[in-house]
């Protein structure tokens, strides 16, 4: 999750989430949020660790890769993980607007994805960084 947090403070105008898809304990996509820079609504984090990942691995499936996420993905995100068959996903803060994990909307089960979660790895740090660029906005 750390890889993830470093990822996250790369973020100049975006929301700092950053992301890590690792393959056999190896970081083999390492992203964060470039909405706002790149002018493109997709570019979340986890979309554009995905996209890296599938090139990477010359495959449209991430099996037995892991990974690792600032915030709680939001809908689009979460069904592109479900969808790449990523195994395990770990993320930092809980998204109680739009998180599609286990806050708002519960995809994985309506899915009938077998993917493993774990929610509130490193949270309070998480929370912090967006706390403080919300904080910059709003000001």
């Amino acid at each position: 999750m750390l890889d993830a947090i470093n990822e996250s403070k790369k973020c100049t105008i975006d929301v700092p989430v950053g992301c890590v898809i690792k393959l056999d304990g190896k970081i083999i996509s390492a992203t964060h949020n470039s909405r706002e820079q790149n002018n493109d609504v997709t570019a979340h984090a986890e979309i554009i660790a995905i996209k890296e990942a599938q090139k990477k691995l010359n495959t449209s499936r991430l099996t037995n890769c892991e990974m690792y996420v600032t915030l709680e993905p939001c809908p689009m995100c979460a069904w592109a993980i479900i969808q790449s068959g990523i195994s395990t996903l770990y993320f930092g803060s809980y998204n109680t607007q739009y998180g599609a994990i286990t806050s708002v909307l519960k995809l994985p089960k309506l899915a009938n994805s077998k993917i493993k979660v774990y929610g509130g790895i490193e949270e309070e740090q998480c929370n912090t960084i967006l706390e403080e660029f919300w904080s910059k906005v709003r000001k």
